[in-house]
């Protein structure tokens, strides 16, 4: 039903990750909602916005060195993470 998706380890660690994300997320702005703040991006974003940029950039990370490189996908996962905690924090 979903063979054409290419199920690997890594892809489903990615998309987990990015569920559980979500799940965290979501507890954390009804307990502590959050208002606008300017950090490096050039527009004044929420915890949520910074976090739907930092997940969109993740994503065509994951197509370009997918569309690159024939090597495995840790390595942009890795640098995802790290980039997803620099927008979330700095952002």
């Amino acid at each position: 039903m979903i063979s054409w998706m290419a199920w690997t380890l890594p892809v489903a660690v990615f998309f987990s990750v990015i569920a559980f994300i979500l799940m965290c997320m979501t507890v954390y702005e009804v307990r502590s909602p959050c208002v606008e703040r300017k950090g490096f991006l050039p527009i004044a974003t929420t915890r949520g916005d910074r976090l739907f940029i930092g997940l969109l950039s993740s994503a065509y990370l994951h197509l370009v060195f997918l569309g690159l490189t024939d090597l495995n996908l840790w390595i942009p996962l890795a640098i995802s993470v790290i980039w997803l905690a620099v927008i979330l924090r700095w952002g």
